[in-house]
């Protein structure tokens, strides 16, 4: 069996610790040398950037989220052993570790961080997917001669160079495919390198819950459980015309993945599917003209956003959450693809007052804007103000352009200005 040493490199014999180094930190699998697909994810991401630039943080648990209403973003790994998760309600994650240090998130050191990494990772291949700020598929198919070693080898160089140069740890999963490689690199985390062979797919997978299969959400999953489909295992056995009868296309899809198929490739050309920010208000709110204002704010980061993607969206999405905790999205198809703010706040602001019509003034504790159907602007058309477009959309541009130079605070909207005292009489 080859193995692979992750602390000085050394190929040799599978065993327990390197015969080089000592090192327990060992790969070991059949088909080491053959397979290139790879998933690297960052290890909790945001918290790992936030101690590694406090380092008086780094024996604390610390929680990146908003204030006691929101939600957990992420949370380093002594947070998690408190039982914090990411998405948990800040009130909840507090209870269950009071003495965590929360801080803010800071999206533009991420973003900075993240493209240093995706770099790093170009520098192996051109074929880098990410996913999101964290994680990335490569596909490292052909780099042997390049790189004068197997893409095992190469990723495994690659996160010794990621944490020596960045401070940061990265997870890694090997595998014939990107499903599979996604999974591998959940595994072993922090600082791992897992490998999951296509001999071994099927019998890895039979076992687990088809909550682990790609596009089985909530909804999905209770769907799959009630016709009787709780494990991988029983897909990968079901009989392929009762899946399609069932599940149409997706069935057909399971079924692949279920026997640890998965024909999709890299790609570093697809785009988000959506951009959305939102937030999470410290008590509930109910007056109309507060929520317009948040609302207002952020259709304005997601605009800013879709144009320093170079994307535009179709639809349009307002999110709602009442005290309860349930969730309205609303949705609205634009006349065509936008990248204004300006359009995606007259749609957003038509959804909101569909939920207040009638005067009522229903308390909600988080509202978010979105904008999905995303493709490229030159493919967009006109606007839905197509009159005022080219200059509506000049101006956002322009807007960026200052911010971008001057910072993210030297452009306020005029209606965040304090009012204009009124002339003395006589002056």
């Amino acid at each position: 069996m080859k193995a692979l040493c992750r602390d000085c490199l050394a190929p040799g014999p599978a065993a327990p610790r390197c015969p080089a180094c000592g090192s327990p930190r060992r790969i070991a699998h059949p088909e080491l040398d053959t397979l290139s697909i790879a998933h690297i994810d960052c290890d909790a991401f945001y918290a790992s950037v936030e101690k590694r630039d406090h380092p008086e943080l780094r024996d604390r648990p610390v929680i990146v989220g908003g204030g006691r209403r929101g939600v957990v973003t992420t949370c380093c790994y002594i947070a998690r052993t408190f039982g914090v998760r990411s998405a948990m309600p800040m009130f909840k994650a507090l209870a269950a570790c009071p003495q965590a240090v929360v801080l803010p998130p800071d999206f533009p050191r991420y973003r900075a961080e993240s493209r240093r990494l995706m770099d790093m990772m170009r520098d192996l291949t051109p074929l880098v997917q990410p996913l999101s700020l964290d994680e990335a598929w490569l596909d490292l198919s052909g780099t042997e001669r390049l790189h004068q070693a197997p893409p095992a080898l190469t990723l495994a160089r690659l996160q010794a160079r990621i944490e020596a140069e960045t401070g940061l740890t990265v997870s890694i999963g090997l595998a014939p495919n990107k499903f599979l490689a996604k999974i591998a690199s959940d595994l072993d985390k922090p600082r791992g390198f897992s490998v999951i062979g296509a001999a071994e797919a099927q019998a890895f997978l039979a076992a687990r819950s088809v909550r682990l299969l790609p596009g089985v959400g909530p909804v999905m999953a209770r769907s799959l459980e009630k016709a009787g489909f709780e494990r991988i295992g029983q897909i990968a056995r079901a009989d392929i015309r009762t899946l399609a009868t069932r599940f149409g296309d997706f069935g057909l899809r399971l079924h692949d993945m279920s026997l640890g198929r998965d024909g999709r490739a890299v790609n570093p050309g697809q785009v988000r599917k959506s951009i959305s920010a939102e937030t999470t208000f410290e008590t509930d709110l109910s007056d109309p003209a507060a929520l317009d204002a948040h609302l207002v704010r952020l259709a304005e980061r997601v605009a800013r956003q879709a144009r320093a993607a170079d994307q535009a969206g179709r639809v349009a999405t307002l999110k709602l959450k009442d005290p309860a905790f349930r969730i309205r999205s609303r949705r609205r198809t634009l006349p065509a693809p936008t990248q204004t703010a300006r359009t995606l706040i007259a749609a957003a602001r038509e959804l909101l007052s569909a939920e207040l019509e009638g005067g009522r003034r229903e308390a909600f504790r988080l509202i978010g804007v979105g904008l999905s159907d995303l493709s490229a602007p030159d493919a967009a058309g006109g606007d839905l103000f197509s009159a005022e477009d080219p200059r509506t959309l000049a101006a956002e541009r322009a807007a960026d352009a200052i911010r971008a130079r001057f910072g993210p605070g030297i452009l306020s909207p005029a209606r965040e200005l304090p009012p204009r005292k009124p002339p003395r009489e006589g002056s």
